[in-house]
Parts: structure tokens; C-alpha cells; sequence
């Protein structure tokens, strides 16, 4: 049974699905910090110093918090800040494996827009040809 199981997991499949698995939470780690710390700071500055990821509603009369943290302490909230700015982190993540998945079929593409030389013909289709020849000219 482990012999089975280590043929299972040394699959191909398995393991290139293993390494992209683990390059997509890398990626997104990357994607989140570009939305958390490069983009919604310009959004913020743009729009006047606005943090999304603060903005709430309180569910209760008991939430009279002005942070998030604190107010999700006090009772339920809606962090609707913090779902737009996951939702622009989505849209960016989505926008970038657009690009890459577009540069990749580029490129293959170009690979299949040119052709490869016919192959050489071999020995037998060179003499019959050669044959051919010499009975049209008879």
C-alpha cells in the first residue's frame, strides 16, 4: 500500500499540481501586498486619506466602535471595507493571469505559426523519384 501511494504522489499530475498550488499562494501573498500596501494607499491618498479596510457597519446598538478591531469586540459588524478591498485584491489577481495566461498563448502561437522544414525524403522516395524521371523523359 505505500509502494502505491508513492507511485501515486510521483505521478506527474500530482506533483506539477503540487508546485502550481504552492506558486499560486505565493502569487497571492505578492498580489496582496501590491493591493495593501501599493495600491489602496494611492486610492486612499486619492480619495483623501480613506482606509477601506476600516469601514464597517454595526449590526447592534452596542457597536459605537471607530476601528474595525475594536467594533467586532462590541458585537457583529458588516466589514464592508474589508470585502471591497479583497474584492479589488480578486480583480487584480484575476487581471494579471489574464496577461500572463494572453503572453502565453502568444508565444505558443508564434511556435505554431512556423512550421517545421518537411523532413528529408529517404532513400527509397529519392530513387523512385529518380526513376519516375528518367521514364518521362523516355
Amino acid at each position: 500500500m505505500l509502494k502505491e501511494f508513492r507511485d501515486f504522489a510521483m505521478k506527474g499530475n500530482v506533483v506539477d499540481l503540487a508546485v502550481g498550488v504552492i506558486i499560486g499562494v505565493a502569487f497571492g501573498a505578492i498580489v496582496t501586498s501590491l493591493v495593501g500596501d501599493i495600491i489602496m494607499p494611492v486610492i486612499g491618498a486619492i480619495t483623501g486619506g480613506l482606509d477601506f479596510s476600516n469601514y464597517f457597519t454595526g449590526l447592534s446598538k452596542a457597536v459605537s466602535a471607530t476601528n474595525l478591531a475594536d467594533a467586532k469586540k462590541q458585537g457583529a459588524v458588516l466589514a464592508w471595507g474589508n470585502f471591497l478591498t479583497l474584492t479589488i485584491n480578486f480583480l487584480i489577481i484575476a487581471f494579471v493571469l489574464f496577461m500572463v495566461i494572453r503572453a502565453m498563448n502568444k508565444l505558443k502561437r508564434k511556435d505554431e505559426a512556423a512550421p517545421a522544414a518537411p523532413p528529408k525524403p529517404t532513400a527509397e522516395v529519392v530513387l523512385l523519384t529518380e526513376i519516375r524521371d528518367l521514364l518521362k523523359k523516355a
